[in-house]
């Protein structure tokens, strides 16, 4: 039930995320899912990549600071409410998000929310029994 993130640290300079967009389009890596979070002198690229062992090894070979993450993909109904269902969910079980972010699933009505939380296991387990749908790190990485 877990996917593996990516995690990429840069500096905040013009053209390096195009650097690191570029590395992975030579090698025919596709983007997934993509977050950029920023302070005033370096950001924190998260990606979830149709191939993650392949662009963990090059993006370290080209240099790049970058730790993988396990983090949990669900689907969500994309209509009002849909996010809220499951976000009311761990606010029931006082389980706290470290952060999310999503994207949607082509030719369908469905939404899938990546989340990144301190206690996998236990999340795991308060979305199944919830009802809530969880995607296997094939089953994203070939969306």
């Amino acid at each position: 039930m877990h996917v593996k993130q990516i995690s990429i640290f840069m500096e905040n300079r013009a053209g390096r995320l195009e650097e690191i967009t570029s590395v992975l389009a030579k090698e025919n890596i596709n983007i997934r899912a993509i977050s950029l979070a920023d302070t005033s002198d370096f950001g924190i690229l998260r990606l979830i990549v149709n191939k993650p062992v392949d662009a963990v090894e090059i993006l370290r070979k080209e240099g790049f600071t970058i730790r993988e993450n396990e983090v949990i993909a669900c689907v969500i109904e994309d209509r009002p409410g849909g996010l809220h269902s499951m976000l009311e969910l761990f606010a029931k079980s006082e389980l706290s998000i470290e952060y999310m972010y999503g994207f949607f699933e082509r030719h369908t009505d469905k939404a899938v929310m990546i989340i990144r939380v301190n206690d996998p296991a236990r999340a795991i387990k308060i979305l199944l029994d919830g009802g809530v749908e969880l995607l296997r790190g094939e089953q994203v990485y070939s969306l």
